[in-house]
């Protein structure tokens, strides 16, 4: 008789495990990726991790997430495939798309494909957390300390200068910019 109820109360944490909401991280950075995994974990999701479009698809494929956190540009292509594919299945996950290189465009894209969120990387696990359950009728509250237009500027400059190996002539040339205008700016401090 103890042997069936120790398999009852078995079962029964077995069961209560699979209730877990269930969390798809599809990001390239596997450091970021992991220590996002540990904290939703902590947040009682149950988190399959990838690192490429093309296995976040055959995840999806698999088994559809209640919930996806998809960075924009991954090594293998774009993460929006990710979530077209979610779209596509008629999918009713609750969509957040991170990315380091945050524009209107992709914003739009990103909602239209089914997103409930955009936020620019990097982004902590409360931010994360808090898009993943806000109430969709619900707007979201004005950041209480935006980025100046100045220093949205500086950080737009400084990503390219950096995807360009920090080569001063190749920035300029892709931001349509002279040289010397972009070494000045380079050499001062980050507006505030």
């Amino acid at each position: 008789m103890s042997e069936i109820s120790a398999m009852n109360s078995t079962a029964t944490a077995d069961d209560m495990e699979d209730v877990r909401p269930t969390l798809l991280l599809v990001d390239d950075d596997r450091p970021f990726l992991q220590r996002l995994a540990r904290a939703m974990e902590t947040r009682g999701f149950l988190v399959t991790m990838c690192e490429t479009v093309r296995d976040g698809v055959q995840q999806v494929r698999n088994a559809t997430p209640d919930f996806a956190v998809v960075d924009m540009r991954l090594e293998d292509g774009n993460g929006l495939d990710v979530v077209s594919v979610l779209q596509d299945k008629g999918a009713e996950t609750r969509v957040v798309v991170l990315t380091g290189y945050g524009n209107i465009a992709t914003a739009v894209t990103a909602v239209k494909l089914g997103a409930i969120d955009y936020l620019a990387k990097p982004a902590d696990a409360d931010d994360v957390y808090a898009a993943l359950m806000q109430d969709p009728n619900e707007k979201a509250a004005p950041p209480e300390n935006p980025m100046s237009a100045d220093r949205v500027r500086w950080e737009h400059i400084q990503r390219v200068y950096e995807l360009c190996d920090r080569n001063v002539s190749e920035t300029a040339r892709r931001l349509n910019m002279h040289r010397r205008t972009l070494q000045r700016i380079l050499a001062k401090r980050a507006p505030r």
